[in-house]
């Protein structure tokens, strides 16, 4: 009785461990936010400038933004330097994620996992910029010139918020298509072979995601269609390398 007893007690103390120290690693990536965001309120208004100028350039001299809401000058800054801190503190979060799965992990998961979860964060903010710097510009110059003649262009300032967060989102998940096709590949679901195969269904699914993700124009759905596209193309160049060089390890391992 008194065996049983202890096998219950030592089972439940590395649980209880384990939930302790996962609680002090979302406690401090929590703190780290936090700390970030605090630093970068004073500049909550330059940050909301900085994110509204692909549209302030295209809008005619005099026109500006408007807030449709009492509360608005103030949350969306708010809203926008949240978000901002949060995506300054990824490469610090997911270190607190891979420090508690670590541990677990065997070598060759270990040294495959680390470049993976940089290269991840290097896609998503790559995607972000993508985003602002390439598609905002063509993206907002086509709808203020598209517009009728006698309607002026005055965007609320939390709807323009939500939109553009929408598009960072969607262009940073899309940039993460390279590692997710070679995962796929080198955990075995399916084979360069296979997804080669399925390039005219691939290519389809890409502009049905940009339909759905962006707004209903053909430009805004291409630029996020083709860059989807030739990132799974990468993906696949990439998963094709990685299976010949685990095969040529094999190979010298026999």
């Amino acid at each position: 009785m008194n065996d049983t007893s202890n096998t219950v007690d030592s089972g439940q103390a590395p649980l209880i461990e384990h939930l302790i120290e996962l609680r002090s690693r979302l406690l401090r990536s929590v703190i780290v936010i936090l700390l970030i965001f605090l630093a970068l309120y004073p500049f909550a208004n330059d940050l909301y400038t900085f994110v509204a100028q692909p549209l302030m350039a295209l809008l005619p001299d005099g026109s500006q933004m408007i807030a449709t809401e009492v509360a608005s000058p103030f949350l969306a800054p708010f809203k926008l330097t949240l978000v901002a801190a949060l995506f300054v503190a990824i490469p610090y979060v997911l270190h607190q994620a891979w420090s508690f799965v670590a541990p677990g992990l065997y070598g060759n998961e270990k040294a495959l996992a680390l470049p993976i979860l940089t290269s991840s964060v290097v896609l998503f903010y790559a995607g972000a910029a993508f985003a602002y710097y390439a598609v905002f510009p063509l993206l907002f110059q086509f709808f203020t010139q598209t517009g009728p003649e006698n309607v002026a262009v005055m965007t609320d300032i939390n709807a323009y918020l939500n939109f553009v967060l929408k598009l960072f989102f969607a262009f940073g998940v899309a940039f993460e298509i390279p590692i997710a096709t070679f995962l796929l590949i080198a955990s075995g679901a399916t084979t360069v072979t296979s997804l080669a195969k399925k390039r005219p269904y691939i290519f389809l699914g890409c502009f049905v995601v940009g339909m759905l993700l962006t707004p209903p124009d053909i430009i805004s759905q291409s630029l996020l269609a083709v860059p989807m596209y030739l990132l799974y193309e990468v993906g696949l160049l990439f998963g094709r390398f990685g299976v010949s060089g685990s095969h040529n390890k094999e190979r010298n391992s026999t």
